[in-house]
């Protein structure tokens, strides 16, 4: 398939920065689809079922649904490549957009229920794309590879929730709920994504990479399956771990405070200048992250992760009543300590698997990110409903100081790979 292909150095390099182009284009989009389950789904579940109780139940499901999605992407992967694999999940996230629309017109809660667990597809679909870019990328441009996907993932990130209002009237121009006008731009972002990657991640670098790796293992007489499929099993725990946590911490604080929000007056064009800031905080400090990673290593990185979403949560349990500032600033601290675990996590990962199995590895690990998300939005809404924001903030603050404790008694010489 890939003779015909210039596979030498500099035509190796030509492929990965074509695939970055394709992924960065369609992370923009994709960030677009992802930021409409974060910036209102709550609301959207609090208005129909008419209790806080089990308003992080929308951000659980479509997590269980990312989760899902990431191990059927990740396999699907292994076997046809990246560019069906990404594009399928995001056409299935645009249908879980319009399934939304569709849910909250009729106010069936069911269907809103099934809907957003496909719609988070969408949101598995736009992490694994950030792998996509370090499949032909070399050892030491990797963690910067991870850095390029998601910073672009901002553009899109960025300007869906700040849409909220424009797409809120455009909803009921049309005659559907104010809020589900959102999801009207999630539809079409995931599924102009898809048809990006379906049509522009040619050649595929995952199969292209994967017969590369063949190639060398003939040339060097070197084919046993135990070293073309090898692992480090303690590096890949460490990375999987500092992305499950991190998520966790991030999603259960995240997902009440449109909530907490609204309980103290504060009106949607507040809440969706938070949820933006937040989430270009999540993507933009890709910019460095990546360097920084070179720089000073993956474990380093996991504890400053832990340090930042340790003042994240810090800042959102003491921030005032009513206070946007304050909680523009703890959200802001919430996205960054993520944004630093991701790729840490994401880096780890990647080096520590070869690529014969990289994808299955990637798929089960996204599955317990997503796990961890669907746990913490869930328990947020119940812990919220019965407590405080601010207890849920402390709770966040305990389990980011472990993160750190942990991360910094790990042996050095296990975690640091450059």
């Amino acid at each position: 398939m890939y003779e015909k292909i210039a596979l030498d150095q500099k035509g190796i390099e030509k492929i990965h920065k074509k695939t970055l182009r394709a992924v960065i284009f369609s992370q923009i989009l994709g960030g677009a689809g992802l930021a409409a389950g974060i910036t209102v789904g709550a609301l959207i579940a609090q208005q129909m079922l008419g209790t806080d109780k089990y308003s992080g139940v929308p951000s659980a499901l479509f997590t269980l649904g990312s989760a899902a999605a990431a191990m059927l992407v990740g396999r699907l992967t292994m076997k046809t490549g990246r560019r069906i694999a990404l594009s399928t999940g995001f056409f299935v996230g645009g249908v879980g957009a319009l399934g939304i629309i569709l849910a909250t017109t009729l106010n069936n809660i069911w269907l809103l229920f099934l809907a957003l667990f496909i719609y988070g597809s969408g949101t598995a679909t736009n992490l694994q794309a950030r792998y996509a870019g370090t499949d032909l990328a070399p050892v030491h441009k990797r963690a910067t590879s991870v850095s390029l996907a998601m910073v672009s993932t901002t553009f899109g990130a960025v300007i869906g929730p700040n849409l909220v209002g424009v797409m809120g009237s455009l909803a009921k121009l049309v005659g559907i709920p104010e809020f589900a006008g959102i999801f009207i731009l999630a539809a079409a972002a995931f599924l102009s994504a898809g048809t990006v990657l379906f049509f522009y991640l040619k050649p595929d670098p995952y199969l292209l990479a994967k017969h590369l790796d063949t190639q060398r293992a003939k040339a060097n007489k070197d084919s046993t399956f135990e070293q073309q499929t090898s692992l480090n099993k303690a590096l890949v725990l460490v990375g999987a771990t500092v992305m499950i946590i991190t998520q966790l911490v991030m999603v259960a604080i995240m997902t009440m405070t449109p909530i907490h929000m609204q309980h103290h007056a504060q009106g949607m064009s507040a809440v969706g200048l938070v949820i933006g800031i937040h989430i270009a905080s999540m993507y933009f400090p890709s910019l460095i992250t990546g360097s920084l990673v070179n720089k000073v290593g993956t474990k380093w990185m996991a504890v400053a992760s832990g340090v930042v979403l340790f003042l994240a949560a810090l800042v959102t349990m003491l921030a005032p009543n009513g206070s946007t500032g304050w909680l523009m600033l703890g959200l802001s601290l919430l996205g960054i300590g993520w944004n630093f675990g991701l790729i840490s996590g994401t880096t780890m990962v990647v080096d520590a698997t070869s690529i014969q199995i990289r994808p299955k590895i990637q798929g089960w690990i996204d599955v317990f990110i997503a796990i961890s998300g669907a746990l913490g939005g869930f328990f947020s809404g119940i812990i919220m409903n019965y407590s405080s924001y601010s207890a849920l903030s402390l709770m966040g603050l305990i389990i980011s100081v472990l993160l750190v404790i942990v991360m910094s008694l790990s042996r050095t010489k296990e975690l640091e790979i450059y």
